[in-house]
């Protein structure tokens, strides 16, 4: 699918498969949030993007985790699954099945509201047991459809996992999400670009390892970093929408 695009098209995808891998082992979450939208700009097609970095993140989650399942909080997510796991199903069928524009219109959308969470340095505050039920199944639902449920479902994540846990009790999560919907895709015969993904690996490490090596910094500047994450996303969220209406 490269070969469809411009040299400087290629250029541009690549420093944002970098900046996936950075915000997903800095953070722990938000690759796909982060760096699907401005993928969409290049190429507006999802099940264009979503198998690449599925597979991206099955690699990348499998090296960080296989000498950190230990320190999962595995209690958290047996209780967590019943609630993520069926509304990610339901929402790959929907990324299946739904037309196209309907989707890029999901998509921008939550990250519209991402970026006025960030950008407002506002989060998502969840006490009461409903609210926790409701933001898992709302956060599966996004994940199985774009990938990008993860900032729903952090406030609940972050109340009940210790800090310590909180980025490989994720990445265990997006392991199990990613699983089911490459199985969907797979099924449903939706091409995997295996070439592609294997030709952008390594400037997803170069990301990745930049992420591993900054986790601690970031966390300690999350207010600052969100927030110019949050003016960018909603300066691509504006542009994409835009473009679609």
């Amino acid at each position: 699918m490269l070969h469809d695009l411009s040299t400087f098209q290629i250029g541009l995808v690549a420093l944002l498969f970098v900046w996936s891998g950075f915000i997903r082992s800095g953070l722990g979450f938000g690759g796909a949030a982060l760096g699907l939208p401005l993928l969409l700009l290049i190429n507006d097609e999802p099940l264009l993007w979503l198998p690449i970095i599925g597979l991206h993140l099955l690699f990348f989650s499998t090296l960080t985790l296989r000498t950190r399942l230990h320190n999962v909080d595995w209690g958290f997510l047996r209780r967590s699954s019943p609630y993520v796991v069926p509304a990610a199903v339901v929402g790959v069928l929907g990324l299946i099945k739904l037309p196209t524009l309907w989707l890029l219109l999901f998509i921008y959308s939550v990250t519209l509201f991402y970026s006025v969470l960030w950008l407002m340095n506002w989060t998502i505050h969840s006490h009461r047991a409903w609210v926790d039920k409701l933001l898992l199944v709302l956060g599966g639902y996004i994940t199985g459809t774009s990938l990008s449920g993860a900032p729903v479902m952090i406030a609940v994540f972050m109340r009940n996992v210790a800090l310590p846990q909180l980025r490989n009790t994720l990445f265990v999560l997006w392991f199990i999400l990613v699983t089911i919907k490459m199985a969907t895709f797979i099924v449903f015969d939706v091409p995997l670009h295996m070439a592609a993904a294997l030709i952008l690996l390594p400037v997803a490490a170069i990301g990745h390892f930049l992420g591993l090596k900054t986790h601690d910094y970031i966390l300690k500047n999350h207010s600052v970093f969100t927030r110019w994450i949050g003016a960018g996303l909603m300066v691509v969220s504006v542009m994409g929408l835009w473009k679609i209406l």
